[in-house]
């Protein structure tokens, strides 16, 4: 059996039962205890289950709320970052910014702020900006349209993205785990987040505080990509730490 293969089997098999000794794993598999330990080790990184004493258990971290209970969810603090993040541009810098419940209130604080020239694939963020006080010129992206986040996603979306260089690029993201890295749990936005970042001069992070020093599945950049983390409290030491060692500039209120 291939490594990968076989970590995709200990995943299940973690997922199945909610936990596995290191024993167990190994006799099923029919592989050595060392390996076993060592493929746990990687999909623990990886955050699809959670490295313990003599094996390991299953953490729900593949998956996302629904929309209206990620909206729910910490709002106060998402407002008070969006608020905080949109002071952080100009009147008239272009701004990337990807689909996600807190740029969607970013957005909103942008269209208090000033006027920008903003390229989204998000409905939510056009919405907003469409109905502030302030006009911004807004540019949506148009591609494959994933109705449960009201976002365009797909290759037509990233070819696109490839064609323009904006001062900024402003992205929320699933979790924050403790080696910096900035994570997602839909590979499709992932994409989406990474192209954007590579047509931008700048990259701005929003996460709020319950997702710092947490793990998602797909990976879209590590601390050195990152300019700016705009987050409601500052983050755990282990997380400021590996940040700052980056050059990141962390933004609270």
């Amino acid at each position: 059996m291939k490594p990968d293969e076989r970590r995709r089997r200990i995943a299940d098999l973690v997922k199945e039962a909610s936990r596995a000794s290191v024993e167990e794993l190994a006799g099923l598999l029919d592989t050595s205890r060392e390996t076993v330990r060592r493929d746990l080790a990687v999909l623990s990184e990886q955050g699809l289950l959670r490295k313990v004493h003599g094996g390991a258990v299953f953490t729900q971290t593949a998956f996302e709320s629904p929309l209206k209970e990620r909206f729910a969810a910490a709002r106060e603090e998402k407002l008070a970052l969006a608020e905080v993040a949109a002071r952080q541009f100009r009147a008239g810098d272009s701004l990337l910014i990807d689909g996600g419940t807190t740029t969607a209130l970013l957005a909103a604080a942008l269209g208090r702020t000033g006027s920008f020239t903003v390229i989204t694939n998000s409905l939510l963020v056009a919405r907003e900006l469409r109905d502030s006080p302030h006009k911004s010129e807004v540019y949506l992206l148009g591609g494959r349209l994933f109705g449960e986040g009201d976002e365009m996603l797909g290759s037509l979306v990233i070819e696109q993205i490839q064609r323009l260089q904006a001062d900024h690029a402003v992205l929320t993201v699933g979790a924050i785990d403790p080696a910096g890295r900035c994570l997602d749990f839909n590979a499709e936005e992932a994409y989406i987040a990474r192209a954007m970042m590579a047509s931008a001069r700048r990259t701005t992070i929003l996460a709020d505080s319950s997702k710092l020093g947490k793990h998602a599945l797909f990976q879209v950049c590590g601390a050195s990509e990152i300019d700016w983390l705009v987050t409601d409290k500052f983050p755990p030491r282990e997380v400021a730490d590996v940040l700052r060692a980056a050059s990141v500039e962390i933004v609270v209120p």
